[in-house]
């Protein structure tokens, strides 16, 4: 049976030796993506839908945890991992298999083999097996799903300038764009990094890294200026002691 996978794995010789040996052991397999970051590993999921991903648990952008958060019952996971403790703890569950580094080539050809008999079943869910690897931790977002115009796009948070709320919906504003989620605000206060983004007004949240510099209007209220964007952002009297620093 013809599969495909997206191989995720930061260190660029580590992934091309994987892809090089997968080609090896497994030559119907169709490597329809390489990532060098869990933001990109996201993007190339949602744009490939692979059978497989091989994951490396520790990503810039986006742990191969969070990826595999998103791949839950959509694709078969493999962790490649120097860390034994997260890949037995795995393993055991049955609904991830996993690759240690240094790979391996015996140990990659017992995954493939488990691989290739499994395709045949619906990818399992991965909620509990991932409950179990990592322990509960508060872990800041750091990605979106964004509507822009018709079409979804995933957004990094570094990226974004900052969240407006607007009636039903909270605008998303990044140097060149505009795009609208669902979540309201008070969510976002609670899920984002507190010291990357502000509250400035009960309706805005901005990214600390984006201000250019602070002024005030011919009424003197506090106005954030933002870097790459023309607009300014009212800031409101609760807020202002964040810029008295500044």
């Amino acid at each position: 049976m013809n599969a495909t996978a997206v191989v995720a794995e930061d260190e660029a010789t580590l992934r091309h030796q994987l892809v090089e040996q997968l080609g090896q052991l497994w030559p119907e397999l169709a490597i329809v993506g390489e990532a060098a970051d869990g933001v990109q590993a996201l993007r190339l999921l949602d744009e490939h839908r692979p059978d497989i991903l091989f994951l490396d648990i520790q990503m810039p952008g986006a742990t191969g945890l969070e990826v595999a958060r998103q791949a839950s019952g959509r694709s078969r996971v493999v962790f490649v991992t120097a860390y034994d403790e997260h890949a037995v703890a795995a393993f055991e569950h049955g609904a991830i298999d996993y690759v240690l580094k240094p790979i391996s080539a015996a140990r990659l050809f017992t995954t493939v083999s488990r691989l290739k008999e499994r395709l045949g079943s619906p990818p399992a869910r991965l909620d509990g097996v991932l409950a179990q690897i990592a322990p509960a931790q508060k872990t800041c977002l750091r990605w979106i799903n964004a509507s822009v115009g018709q079409n979804l796009r995933l957004i990094t948070v570094d990226e974004i300038h900052y969240f407006q709320a607007d009636n039903k919906y909270t605008r998303v504003v990044t140097a060149e764009a505009e795009a609208l989620i669902r979540k309201p605000l008070k969510e976002l206060v609670e899920e984002l990094d507190p010291n990357q983004f502000w509250q400035i007004h009960r309706s805005t949240l901005v990214n600390v890294a984006m201000i250019a510099g602070v002024t005030r209007d011919f009424r003197g209220r506090m106005l954030v200026k933002l870097r790459k964007r023309d607009e300014t952002l009212l800031v409101s009297d609760s807020y202002a002691h964040r810029f008295r620093q500044m």
